[in-house]
């Protein structure tokens, strides 16, 4: 594929697909990318109108203009797209996107959880299952073949204060690499551009290995805080609770040994390290009491089918998956039955 990322659009115009807009957009040369936004409702309008408003460090405000649509035909294939969408909207978006799809087209997946590709390449006992949970049907994968994905860990956090805006960006970590290991010249050259406009880039020669290890820690303070309305310290605090997350996430493990995704760490050393980071809402709390869909099938869900497909017990995970699904559904922010 072309090492060229020239034209480049960004999918998901929220917290972190701003991070991504505002920093292309601001931080490299004039004219080196030409940058295009696929958005709707009150977030196309406010592009349209203003562009995208970022706030940096010092709370100086910046402007980045750039073509903002909802209708990717307009854009026609692109060099570089950056998906940052939240699990429950995949399957719409695939097929939205197909028109910036070309031969040579790079598509960096930059959301939580297990991706639909997550097989597609890592080999061993799991190799090639299509996950439903995450792609029913297929439709995703039908739509941007696995050929053209690279994975994504993002460290990096924001918010989205109103529709076209970001503000306190912190950390500016990312993880990529290739679904089928190794690294790449389009890695190599992905890597370089998002450098070059401030991002800390590792990458990875195993990104599935850095999926398993992010979801690790996601799985449980995602769904634990959305059913309890709690933030991290006070889960982590409930000596109960820390025990049932740690048990779940034992569970995770177990999983990912089989799969080649091995964590060397226990339960305790992740629940220190998300500890220090004080009291924080998770982004799934923040979804329940906004009324938006849970990104609950990405994170526990698919942990749940592919424990499954290896004949493991996961009485926590499955506890833990049929409580957050409940209340979800209860509160219409996840499919019915």
């Amino acid at each position: 594929m072309s090492q060229a990322l020239h034209k480049v659009t960004i999918v998901g115009m929220g917290a972190i697909g701003g991070v991504f807009a505002a920093w292309l957009g601001t931080r490299l040369p004039a004219g080196q990318v030409q940058l295009s936004a696929l958005a709707r409702g009150q977030t196309l309008v406010a592009l349209q109108y203003h562009g995208l408003v970022w706030a940096d460090e010092d709370g100086t405000e910046r402007q980045v203009l750039l073509h903002a649509t909802s209708d990717a035909a307009t854009l026609g294939p692109q060099d570089l797209v950056i998906v940052s969408v939240k699990g429950p909207a995949m399957q719409a978006v695939a097929q939205q996107i197909k028109p910036l799809i070309g031969a040579q087209t790079v598509v960096l997946v930059a959301m939580n959880g297990v991706p639909w590709w997550f097989f597609d390449g890592l080999g061993g006992e799991c190799n090639g299952l299509a996950l439903q949970a995450v792609d029913p049907d297929g439709l995703t994968a039908q739509a941007l073949p696995t050929a053209h994905v690279l994975g994504c860990v993002v460290h990096a956090s924001a918010v989205a204060p109103q529709p076209g805006q970001v503000a306190r960006i912190k950390n500016n970590q990312l993880i990529v690499g290739e679904p089928g290991g190794g690294v790449s010249p389009r890695v190599q050259a992905l890597a370089a551009l998002l450098e070059q406009a401030g991002f800390a880039v590792k990458q990875s020669e195993r990104i599935q290995q850095d999926i398993w290890f992010k979801l690790w820690g996601n799985m449980t303070m995602n769904p634990v805080s959305a059913l309890t309305g709690a933030p991290c310290d006070q889960i982590l605090d409930d000596p109960l609770v820390r025990a049932y997350c740690s048990a779940v996430m034992l569970e995770a493990q177990d999983i990912g040994q089989r799969i080649g995704c091995g964590i060397a760490q226990q339960p305790d050393d992740r629940h220190a390290v998300t500890r220090k980071l004080g009291s924080f809402k998770t982004s799934m709390l923040q979804d329940v009491e906004a009324g938006r869909p849970i990104e609950l099938d990405a994170l526990v869900a698919v942990v749940r089918e592919i424990g499954q497909h290896l004949g493991l017990a996961t009485p926590n995970i499955d506890a833990l998956l049929g409580l957050t699904r409940l209340m979800a559904r209860t509160r219409g922010l996840y499919p019915a039955a």
